[in-house]
């Protein structure tokens, strides 16, 4: 009986390898894109980018803003000047997750509507330290000329108004995908 039962479960095993498709993206060739762009972020006046949707925690850090949610739809520009070519969005939110300093949990869409990837998405998880020079966060998936991305982008701040929290950042941007 038992004999039977393995005999069995090798030939269903041997049948559903030899039947079984290749996955999709082994027909496709691995590339890897290095992509430059300038994301603005605009917390002030009556064109904001980012709106906060909560306040930061009572009794936490002054500096820290921990507790703090915002919602962003940012633009995506080739230089710094938000009148450059606009390449897309940065469509998500970030909460300040640090008690002791600014530290922000990323969670976005970098959603691109011009140019050689329009209509293609990365989706970016990670911390982001906005007071250190550079800061580094995973590109963890994408779609259209993205699928399957995989890849880190660097974030370094170009412009930053205390007062007010605008700030222009510089992204690097270094993705595989097939």
């Amino acid at each position: 009986m038992a004999s039977r039962l393995l005999l069995s479960s090798l030939l269903f095993l041997l049948i559903s390898h030899t039947t079984a498709s290749p996955p999709l993206h082994s027909k496709l060739k691995e590339k890897q894109s290095h992509l430059h762009f300038f994301f603005h972020d605009i917390l002030s006046g009556r064109n904001a980018t980012a709106v906060p949707v909560t306040k930061p925690a009572a009794g936490a850090h002054p500096n820290s803003g921990f507790g703090m949610i915002a919602i962003i739809d940012d633009l995506l520009t080739e230089g710094p000047d938000r009148n450059s070519t606009l390449l897309g969005r940065a469509q998500g939110l970030y909460a300040a997750t640090g008690q002791e300093e600014v530290s922000l949990l990323m969670t976005m869409n970098l959603a691109f509507t011009s140019g050689k990837y329009n209509g293609s998405v990365l989706s970016l998880l990670g911390r982001n330290q906005p007071l250190h020079p550079v800061r580094e966060m995973p590109i963890v998936g994408g779609t259209g000329l993205f699928r399957f991305a995989r890849g880190y982008a660097l974030a370094r701040t170009h412009w930053l108004d205390l007062t007010t929290g605008d700030a222009t950042v510089e992204y690097d941007v270094h993705v595989i995908h097939y």
